[in-house]
């Protein structure tokens, strides 16, 4: 069994992947690499887990002494639709890697450009992932002995909010005018496969656990895996959902982009307009099909259907209720 690395081990989908992976794997062979390795659970440490403390601003030079003794890292992506900055730090610690004998890279990219083998988007959230699954086959292709899987994770059910000038169901009248949900784009035509987030971190971490016990006969080395739900939902029946769980009969208004980026709750995410213009793009790229493709990996990866998108919304529902 090869030792497994995890970078960044926090956040939403680093945290069910080591939740998940760690039932599935010796824990002595998991090292979680986060900028706090004091929140990892203390059971986990106790039964071998090894921490390390890193981030995407550590030196590369220390990412590779961090990375040392690391034979296959789930490399997570940073947590920013903005290109640049997103290549300069996630490039960097995939050179890091490699030099530090990394051997195979899984690289959690984002299904927001279509089809697995496509290599465009026009989603300004979706340029860095491009950009850095091009600098892994790069790297396979000029240095011997290293290999990669992209994993295109769909996109999260929980993630509506931005999708919806952030409705939260919880508190309907924060975000609406009357009924309506304004954003840029009729709610018609391409959506979104949308998939619940734990089983992204589910099928993440059984990957990793195929490859680390059986590389030879794993079959996604430099490969792209397309993980999305098993339907695909217009953000008009999106829409209607969100309403059913909200108790209200919601649809959607398009508005141009000059007004979406103004939008208090728009500005009071994004904290200025040119953020929230770039990740606008996102508009068009849905319109395109960006987000629509569904795929049987995850199903055949987790062995079982997908939850589906309303399922998932109503379950969150009745889990805030209960609290």
């Amino acid at each position: 069994m090869k030792t497994i690395g995890i970078f960044p081990a926090s956040g939403g989908l680093g945290t069910s992947t080591y939740h998940h992976l760690l039932a599935l794997v010796p824990k002595d062979n998991v090292i979680l690499i986060s900028r706090q390795p004091h929140k990892v659970p203390r059971n986990y440490t106790q039964a071998g887990v090894r921490t390390r403390e890193a981030s995407y601003e550590t030196a590369p030079s220390d990412l590779e002494k961090v990375f040392t003794g690391i034979d296959v890292l789930f490399l997570i992506s940073y947590p920013s639709h903005v290109k640049d900055y997103r290549i300069k730090v996630q490039l960097p610690a995939i050179d890091a890697a490699r030099r530090a004998g990394v051997k195979h890279v899984f690289y959690s990219s984002l299904a927001f450009a279509g089809e697995r083998d496509s290599t465009r988007s026009v989603a300004e959230v979706m340029q860095a992932h491009l950009a850095t699954e091009g600098h892994l086959r790069h790297l396979a292709e000029t240095a011997p002995g290293f290999t990669y899987t992209v994993i295109r994770e769909g996109i999260y059910s929980e993630s509506t909010p931005i999708y919806t000038s952030f409705f939260d169901p919880h508190f309907p009248d924060a975000s609406l005018v009357g009924n309506e949900v304004l954003v840029p784009h009729d709610g018609k035509g391409k959506g979104v496969a949308w998939v619940k987030r734990d089983e992204l971190g589910e099928a993440s971490a059984k990957l990793i656990a195929q490859y680390s016990s059986a590389p030879e006969s794993f079959q996604y080395v430099n490969q792209v895996v397309l993980l999305t739900g098993n339907k695909e939902w217009s953000l008009e029946d999106t829409v209607k959902v969100l309403g059913e769980v909200a108790g209200r009969d919601l649809k959607i208004r398009e508005i141009p982009v000059h007004e979406w980026v103004r939008l208090p709750q728009v500005k009071g995410y994004f904290k200025n307009e040119e953020d929230a213009r770039t990740w606008a793009t996102a508009w068009e790229a849905v319109r395109q099909g960006a987000t629509a493709p569904v795929t049987g990996d995850l199903e055949k990866i987790l062995g079982r259907k997908p939850e589906e998108f309303d399922v998932t919304l109503k379950g969150e529902t009745r889990a805030t209720t209960e609290q």
